[in-house]
């Protein structure tokens, strides 16, 4: 079966066949599953050791959607989408939580460090952006440069992020719903005994708002580029306020300890924190609907990132100076502190800046995963009805709406701490993997790059890989002991040093690139697993456990599909070469 036998699979209409989910030639039959499953450990080593070409990614995987996305935003449209994607819940509702649990006044060093490894990841993420201009984000990125293998656990672990964060933010957006209208933060939420304590608070609001942020996000991308823009106008304004009005109310005696748990409170807090920043990525995947990526892309993440971080910095300061960090309200932080500061009226305007600031989140979230899932469907490593692209509106209605349904069950059930703590392992992980892609994508080029100089690339990678782990597992391990670091890190510093020395770029960027490599992305794979291991031990039992459940899933399914679509592509390709070469025009790809 060809690519365009592939790509004729239409949306299901009134009914759907095995043919709309598995078209590929290893489920034609039970016996060419079965043939399938037993060529699994060839296959395998084949996706692992192929690395997609960036001119497939551009067009012939591109062209499994049969519709073009509309190329409609510029850089405006991009750094509001960064702005509205990143300021909801993070900032609203765990900042209470951290400061009070975790860091007190110091919550504003927590922010600081986070800030700066998000930086660092967009830096990352931008280079590939402009170079690699697809709706897939970091999963295209990590397909060019590690393969098909390292792709597909970034891609599931990017599914999970944006499934969880859309979840904890509507959950919070029922917490300052409910305080916007007189009520307790669980008010609105229904008690169900019978269930684990995590897991018994039930939220169909939630399931509401997910629902209609699904409409928007179908409808258009534009349209919902132009409700981001105007709502988050009024999110800055909403901010202004709060950081104005609650400095009129601050009593430096509340920053009275500073660091109540000390550095290491500051590091943990930083972890979850650093859910305040997830959302940028999302802003990669609309590089696809970009009319001018390699201006636009850059201009829009660094700019909104350096916003945000800003904003989250002077926003917990002011909670900070107008309440003690024990009395801090973890549900609504910053309405509560308006009341206890006398100023209960403010509070309705906080909840609303709140409410709008989750709305956007909410949407751009929907607007990006559904790019992510969209481009991972059309490698086939997951249904290729997914990859569908409506000709009507120019959105992946298929996508959008099975993400949303995911989103909203688990926004019904699960509680906020618990969601935030494993979507930051998830988030940490990505940016860590992207990191390291820029690291290889600058200096190993197949045909290029000499055997040599890849193996020293290699070492070099696993050593700063292997002392990052070194530090972030002594600072878990040891509350007060210093000698580790002098150890792991020079280790770190000396093997991006062998890099920066010993091993010649094999390509730079033809657009916009990342300054000082290999520094910015090594200091960024260090940070990111330095915060992870900050993370509890639960949460990485959960994020062990899906990422059991997606190797299963690989290896039963998304294996044989995707390496059937591969020798599908890799045919034609060929084909097209030995058309060229013979002097006539290439089939259309």
């Amino acid at each position: 079966m060809g690519t365009e036998g592939l790509r004729r699979r239409r949306g299901c209409g009134g009914s759907c066949t095995k043919n709309d989910f598995l078209p590929e030639e290893s489920f034609q039959s039970w016996t060419n599953y079965f043939n399938a499953l037993k060529e699994t450990p060839t296959r395998f080593i084949d996706r692992v050791t192929t690395r997609s070409l960036e001119q497939s990614e551009l067009h012939e995987v591109k062209a499994m959607s049969q519709h073009e996305m509309k190329k409609s935003l510029n850089w405006w449209d991009l750094m509001w989408f960064g702005i509205g994607a990143v300021i909801g819940a993070g900032i609203f509702v765990l900042t209470g939580q951290e400061a009070k649990e975790a860091a007190g006044p110091a919550v504003v060093l927590s922010y600081v460090v986070s800030g700066i490894s998000a930086m660092l990841s967009v830096f990352c993420y931008t280079e590939f952006a402009v170079e690699i201009p697809v709706a897939g984000g970091s999963f295209a990125y990590l397909r060019v440069e590690l393969g098909d293998f390292m792709a597909y656990i970034a891609a599931g672990n990017i599914l999970l992020e944006y499934v969880i964060g859309g979840a904890a933010v509507a959950r919070a957006w029922t917490s300052y719903f409910a305080t916007l209208c007189n009520h307790h933060p669980n008010d609105f939420r229904i008690h169900a005994h019978h269930l684990s304590a995590n897991y018994s608070h039930l939220d169909p609001i939630a399931v509401a708002v997910i629902a209609i942020i699904c409409i928007l996000a179908v409808l258009s991308t534009k349209g919902s580029s132009r409700f981001n823009y105007f709502a988050s106008i009024f999110h800055v304004l909403v901010i202004l306020f709060i950081i104005i009005a609650g400095l009129t109310k601050a009593d430096t005696k509340n920053y009275t300890p500073f660091t109540p748990f000390g550095a290491r409170g500051i590091f943990q807090a930083s972890a979850v924190l650093f859910f305040a920043y997830v959302g940028f990525d999302a802003v990669s995947t609309m590089a696809e609907e970009t009319k001018n990526p390699g201006r636009d892309i850059p201009i829009g993440l660094v700019g909104s990132m350096a916003i945000t971080t800003a904003a989250y910095c002077v926003m917990a300061i002011t909670l900070c100076l107008m309440q003690p960090y024990y009395a801090i309200n973890i549900d609504a932080p910053f309405s509560v502190a308006f009341s206890a500061v006398g100023m209960d009226w403010a509070k309705y305007i906080v909840a609303a800046g709140a409410l709008k600031g989750m709305t956007t989140v909410l949407l751009v979230g929907a607007v990006g995963q559904a790019r992510y899932l969209t481009h991972i469907a059309r490698t086939h490593m997951m249904p290729p009805w997914l990859a569908q692209v409506n000709d009507r509106t120019g959105t992946p209605v298929n996508a959008t709406v099975v993400m949303m349904v995911a989103t909203a069950v688990i926004a019904f059930f699960t509680d906020l701490p618990i969601l935030s703590n494993l979507l930051s392992i998830s988030t940490l992980f990505i940016f860590m993997m992207v990191a390291l892609a820029l690291l290889v994508r600058r200096h190993y080029a197949s045909g290029v790059t000499s055997d040599k100089d890849r193996n020293k690339l290699i070492s070099c990678i696993l050593v700063i890989l292997a002392s990052s782990i070194a530090t972030a597992t002594y600072w878990g391990l040891s509350e007060h002991g210093w000698i580790g670091y002098v150890i792991t890190v020079p280790i770190w510093f000396l093997a991006t040093l062998a890099i920066a020395v010993f091993v010649p770029k094999a390509r730079e960027p033809k657009v916009w690139g990342v300054p000082l490599v290999p520094w910015l992305p090594s200091a960024s794979i260090m940070i990111n697993i330095f915060l992870l291991g900050s993370i509890d031990k639960d949460s990485f039992i959960r994020f062990a456990a899906w990422t059991g459940l997606l190797l299963v899933y690989y290896f039963l399914l998304g294996l044989h599909a995707s390496y059937d679509t591969a020798k599908v592509m890799e045919k034609e390709r060929g084909a097209r070469l030995n058309k060229i070469e013979q002097g006539g025009a290439p089939p259309p790809a």
